[in-house]
């Protein structure tokens, strides 16, 4: 984990109001690669009689992980970046009472535009994923390319 993506990335959750009040952790960073956890928190539960997460916890999770992948990629010239698409497609509830992971992937980017996939599972459990997402977020500027 580079010491400069890791400084940027924890900046960046923690500029973020929502990330701070989901307690959304910086696990690991690598160019382009992000992986963040939210605890579990009864504050955050959508569904009483089960103890879920409300989705819309685990959608900020993959979108703010898939955030920090494009702010991250060694292509994109500042650390700024907004959610333009996003697009959440939920497999199951997250277990109860554990921590939920997100691990996200710029894979592409343009002169204004990155391109990140990511998938969010329950501890334990990565092979089983809870959400897999795709989405589009503003890149200021590529870094040595004219796309």
């Amino acid at each position: 984990m580079s010491p400069d993506a890791l400084k940027d990335m924890k900046t960046f959750t923690d500029l973020l109001p929502q990330a701070r009040a989901l307690g959304l952790k910086v696990e690991h960073v690598e160019p382009g690669m992000a992986i963040l956890s939210m605890p579990w928190s009864e504050r955050l539960v959508g569904d009483p009689e089960t103890g879920v997460i409300h989705g819309g916890a685990v959608s900020t999770l993959m979108d703010t992980c898939s955030g920090g992948a494009v702010i991250t990629h060694p292509d994109v010239a500042e650390q700024v970046t907004a959610t333009l698409d996003l697009r959440i497609d939920y497999m199951r509830p997250a277990a109860p009472g554990k921590t939920i992971y997100a691990r996200a992937e710029c894979y592409h980017v343009t002169r204004t535009v990155a391109f990140v996939r990511a998938q969010a599972w329950t501890g334990g459990d990565e092979d089983r994923p809870v959400a897999a997402a795709t989405g589009a977020f503003t890149a200021s500027g590529r870094k040595g390319a004219g796309q």
